[in-house]
């Protein structure tokens, strides 16, 4: 998994946020060793970087479960290849082994599958 620079506390502003107390707790429990306030921070980059196209994780054809067709009702970016699926072009949503959904262009799968391993 793609790992964001980490910057050290002493250089980060402080802020406050409200979250439900439910909510705090689960976020504890999946956090681990890194602690919640890290899970946030990591989840947030993440957000920010897809948002603004910075994002530059890929997936393997290993990490895919499953496929669904499907058609992009807005500009994707595959997860695997990083090709852009414009609005009403098909596509594929891969099912990864973290149980999340990501867009896959069609040829995604059998372009990864055919390059050659080293």
């Amino acid at each position: 998994m793609h790992t964001l620079k980490r910057t050290p506390t002493t250089e980060m502003e402080v802020t406050s946020i409200r979250l439900e107390r439910e909510l705090k707790e689960r976020l504890k429990e999946i956090s681990g060793h890194q602690g919640y306030q890290a899970l946030i921070r990591e989840v947030l980059w993440k957000y920010v970087q897809q948002k603004s196209g910075d994002y530059r994780h890929r997936f393997t054809s290993e990490d895919i479960r499953a496929t669904v067709a499907a058609t992009a009702n807005a500009e994707e970016r595959c997860g695997i290849t990083g090709k852009i699926i414009n609005p009403n072009e098909p596509m594929l949503l891969g099912l990864t082994s973290t149980c999340d959904f990501i867009p896959l262009s069609l040829d995604s799968l059998t372009a990864v599958a055919q390059e050659p391993t080293a």
